[in-house]
């Protein structure tokens, strides 16, 4: 059996002709960038992860950025982030014009560590991104003591995390302010690209909202330099139909977690967290013959993934800024190891015990 990674025809079948009435709304309105699809998906957002704002971008690139801008993020800023993630997160610090600082990862988990990033803070730390990373809720509490402590910003890039809750509470509105990516295989994502920034502090958002549409305070007022970082109604739409279909396609994945966890179960590998804190944008395990049996799954039709091979402060544009091998040691020891197993909504049980199986089959090789 042939199993997808991924599988985005079968996942949106169901929502075909819903989406198509949306894009023939759009183009009968003629309004095509950031107006009434715009508007009325911030206010949905807004109501469905408790916040009080929330303003579109056309990335999770960009609201990470703007999240950062628009709370004075700048040149001479230190932001303390982690390594394993999309490279993203840090271009993002960058972009602001800061330096990104990299913390390694909490034992036995992939985000990043509170004690670590508190051993990394200078006098020039001004905010730290935590990184749900494959849909786990980082340390919030620890990281907000951090930041209450040497007066720090916190932004949660929750880009992987749509939907994860800690008591009740969603990822990415405990922080000044929290980023969600709309990319396609995101846990809700559109037909293109798309962004989001969730905050619950006015002046935050207003200014998000100018730098989103070069630096405007109304029309033909440019008061700060800023970007075309609109998000097209197209998008919009497009996610105002999928949207409301992201709890249910957690709890299908959470449901898919269930039964890797019972097909895997007793074998020498680290399989995720569970909790309510997870939505399992992915499901990564942990084992030292990744590479081998990555090869063992692609031979047997079974497609994976390894999210992130080489932690950022190894990359060629970010080295200067690392401390070079061996300065994030449970970073690089994950990254050697870790494999993405195939997760979406619509995986079926059989494809998951037929990943099992195979998986099952190369251990017992291995063994022998």
């Amino acid at each position: 059996m042939t199993v997808p990674f991924v599988d985005m025809k079968r996942l949106h079948a169901p929502t075909r002709d819903e989406m198509l009435a949306a894009f023939a709304r759009v183009l009968d309105s003629g309004v095509f960038v950031q107006g009434p699809e715009v508007e009325a998906l911030e206010a949905e957002a807004a109501r469905q992860y408790g916040v009080p704002f929330a303003v579109a971008v056309n990335s999770g690139t960009a609201a990470l950025h703007l999240a950062l801008q628009a709370q004075g993020v700048g040149p001479g800023d230190e932001v303390i982030t982690v390594a394993n993630t999309f490279v993203a997160t840090a271009e993002a610090v960058s972009l602001a014009g800061a330096t990104p600082v990299f913390a390694d990862i909490e034992p036995g988990g992939f985000n990043i560590d509170p004690a670590d990033v508190e051993r990394r803070v200078t006098g020039r730390t001004r905010a730290i991104i935590a990184v749900h990373l494959y849909g786990q809720v980082a340390q919030v509490g620890p990281l907000l003591d951090v930041c209450r402590r040497h007066n720090l910003v916190l932004v949660e890039d929750a880009c992987q995390a749509h939907g994860a809750r800690v008591d009740g509470r969603a990822a990415g509105t405990f922080g000044a302010a929290g980023c969600l990516s709309f990319y396609p295989t995101k846990n809700v994502g559109t037909v293109g690209e798309g962004g989001m920034v969730l905050t619950g502090d006015a002046a935050v958002a207003e200014r998000t909202r100018s730098l989103r549409n070069h630096g405007q305070a109304g029309r033909h007022e440019h008061v700060v330099p800023g970007y075309n970082y609109r998000m097209p109604e197209l998008q919009a739409a497009a996610l105002r139909v999928v949207a409301p279909y992201l709890e249910a396609w957690n709890e299908a994945r959470i449901q898919a977690a269930g039964w890797y966890r019972e097909g895997l179960a007793g074998l020498p590998l680290e399989l995720p967290a569970e909790g309510e804190s997870h939505v399992y944008h992915l499901f990564v395990i942990r084992t030292p013959a990744r590479d081998a049996l990555q090869a063992a799954l692609a031979a047997e039709g079974i497609q994976t993934a390894i999210h992130y091979p080489t932690p950022i402060h190894l990359q060629p544009a970010y080295r200067a800024r690392g401390a070079g091998p061996g300065s994030l040691p449970r970073t690089e020891a994950a990254v050697s190891e870790i494999l993405s197993l195939p997760m979406h909504p619509a995986i079926t049980r059989d494809e998951v015990d037929e990943v099992c199986a195979a998986i099952r089959r190369f251990e017992s090789t291995r063994a022998r």
